[in-house]
């Protein structure tokens, strides 16, 4: 029997983040010590920002599998 990938949008974790008026980041989740809240939104963007929604008031969201999450904060200060 073949098995398939059952994994669902419940699975994922929501990485929230929120801009500033200038566009910049000033409020993002999971985020590893050592980056600022720019760097780990550029980090997130170059390697997951098709997981990437826009929401009105300057916000929007990472929905990524956890295992994406570990592996992302993993590589991100190397």
């Amino acid at each position: 029997m073949e098995r398939y990938n059952t994994m669902t949008s419940k699975d994922k974790v929501i990485i929230h983040v929120r801009f500033s008026p200038d566009g910049a980041v000033s409020e993002i989740g999971e985020r590893p010590a050592g980056l600022d809240a720019q760097q780990w939104y550029n980090r997130l963007s170059s390697k997951a920002g098709s997981s990437f929604e826009t929401l009105s008031g300057g916000r929007g969201f990472f929905r990524l599998l956890p295992e994406e999450i570990t592996e992302l904060k993993a590589t991100a200060l190397q």
